[in-house]
């Protein structure tokens, strides 16, 4: 029961982090997949609870608790959404894990180093996709450093580079320019 009560600690102040600070960070994404050569893929992440901005794959990307914008400086186009909670963990790998906790088994331990601890999400019925969501923290801080989600063939990665909660409360909204097309989307 004692292990059970510490791995929960652990995972609830984890959570109670990310709902109550700023995070910020670099990243990269790796997918791997059997039959192809690993895809990686940078990014910047700055969120705070369910709200975040998010710049990968030439896209900005912001969320406000409401409404989802996603611009392209391509084409100029942002598209406004209300999205389910289903995208929205789709799109946030920590919105994803907060998720997760109820239907899962909870493991956690020490890495070797002994600063980091590891805990294993694993689906108790398999048919929700993955088989496992582990996520690495650095444990003096609770510092988010890496997610590994393995879902059969396929194993995506997210390492992040600098991590650090900043005192700063962005933004998590997308204004455009006057020339900009508005795709709006939300009903």
């Amino acid at each position: 029961m004692t292990t059970l009560l510490l791995i929960l600690s652990v995972l609830t102040s984890f959570l109670t982090n990310l709902e109550n600070k700023t995070l910020q960070s670099d990243f990269t994404i790796t997918v791997n997949e059997e039959v192809n050569a690993p895809m990686n893929y940078p990014g910047t992440l700055t969120m705070r609870g369910s709200q975040f901005r998010l710049a990968m794959f030439n896209v900005d990307a912001a969320y406000d608790g409401k409404t989802l914008y996603m611009y392209s400086p391509e084409t100029d186009e942002l598209t406004l959404s209300n999205p389910t909670q289903e995208e929205l963990t789709a799109t946030n790998p920590f919105l994803y894990a907060k998720a997760l906790v109820n239907v899962c088994n909870i493991t956690e331990r020490a890495a070797a180093d002994g600063k980091q601890t590891i805990i294993t999400l694993t689906p108790k019925d398999q048919s929700l996709g993955i088989n496992r969501f582990v996520l690495r923290v650095q444990t003096d801080n609770l510092m988010p450093l890496q997610i590994d989600i393995k879902e059969g063939k396929k194993a995506t990665t997210l390492k992040m580079k600098n991590p650090k909660f900043v005192a700063t409360q962005p933004e998590y909204k997308i204004t455009p320019d006057k020339s900009t097309y508005i795709n709006d989307m939300r009903i």
